[in-house]
C-alpha cells in the first residue's frame, strides 16, 4: 500500500521505488515526497552522493517532517541513523505518520503489526527479549476508538437526561460570553455558525479576537466556514 501511494504520488515526477528499503534510505523520494505532498521546501540537493551528504541531507528532512507533524523528538520512532542503515521498521514508521497527516483518508489497514526480537550482547551471554511492535496502531488505542465516550453512552442509554446536560452546557455558556452582551438558547442552532464558539473560546482563554480575522454574522456558508 504505501509503495503503491508513493508511486502514484510521484507519478509526474517519474519516481518508482520498487523497495522501500533499498530506495528511501538516501533521502532522494522522501525529499519528493515532502515536496509533493506539502509543499515544503527543503534547502539540500535533490541528489546526495555521499553518505555525509545522505546523513546530512536526511537530519534535514526528518527535522522537516517532525515539525510538519509537531512531534517532540521522544515521539519518533525513527532516527537518520535508522533510515540510513536501511532498517525496514523505522522506514515504516516514518511512512505512516506522513500517510496518516499528509493523506488521512488513505485506506491503510488497522492494526498491523511485526514480532521483533531484539539480540544484546551481555557479559553473561546472549539476552535475547521479544516484543510486538505495531506499525498502523497498538490495541490500546484501537480498542479506545471503539469503545463509547460519555456523549455516545448518553444520546444511547439515558437520553433524558440530554436536556439536563444541555442545559448545564447553557448557564456555562452564557456565564463566559453573557459578558459580551449574548444570550445563547440553542446549542443547536446558535453554534452552527461558529461566532459564539469563536467569542467563547477567546472569553475562556482570555484573549482579544480580531473582529477583520472572521465574519461575526455570517451570510453563507463559505463564511461561516
Amino acid at each position: 500500500l504505501l509503495t503503491d501511494w508513493i508511486n502514484t504520488t510521484l507519478k509526474e515526477e517519474h519516481i518508482v521505488v520498487k523497495s522501500l528499503e533499498e530506495d528511501l534510505y538516501d533521502g532522494l523520494v522522501l525529499h519528493h515526497l515532502l515536496e509533493n505532498l506539502g509543499s515544503v521546501k527543503l534547502d539540500v540537493d535533490k541528489i546526495a552522493l555521499t553518505e555525509n551528504k545522505q546523513r546530512q541531507k536526511l537530519s534535514v528532512i526528518l527535522e522537516a517532517v517532525a515539525k510538519c507533524l509537531q512531534l517532540e523528538e521522544s515521539q519518533l520512532k525513527w532516527s537518520v541513523e535508522s533510515i540510513l542503515r536501511k532498517d525496514l521498521l523505522s522506514t515504516l514508521h516514518l511512512l505512516v505518520a506522513i500517510a496518516k497527516h499528509f493523506e488521512p483518508n488513505l485506506a491503510m489497514p488497522p492494526n498491523v503489526q511485526v514480532e521483533t526480537i531484539t539480540i544484546e550482547n551481555t557479559s553473561r551471554g546472549l539476552k535475547t527479549v521479544s516484543a510486538t511492535e505495531y506499525i498502523t496502531g497498538n490495541k490500546d488505542n484501537l480498542g479506545a476508538q471503539s469503545k463509547d465516550d460519555a456523549f455516545d453512552e448518553l444520546f444511547s442509554r439515558a437520553p433524558d437526561k440530554l436536556d439536563a446536560v444541555k442545559k448545564v452546557f447553557l448557564q456555562f455558556v452564557n456565564q463566559h460570553v453573557g459578558k459580551l452582551g449574548l444570550d445563547v438558547k440553542d446549542i443547536e442552532t446558535q453554534f452552527a455558525d461558529g461566532v459564539i464558539l469563536l467569542l467563547l473560546i477567546g472569553q475562556l482563554e482570555g484573549y482579544f479576537l480580531n473582529l477583520r480575522d472572521f465574519f461575526l454574522t455570517p451570510a453563507s456558508t463559505t463564511e461561516m466556514v
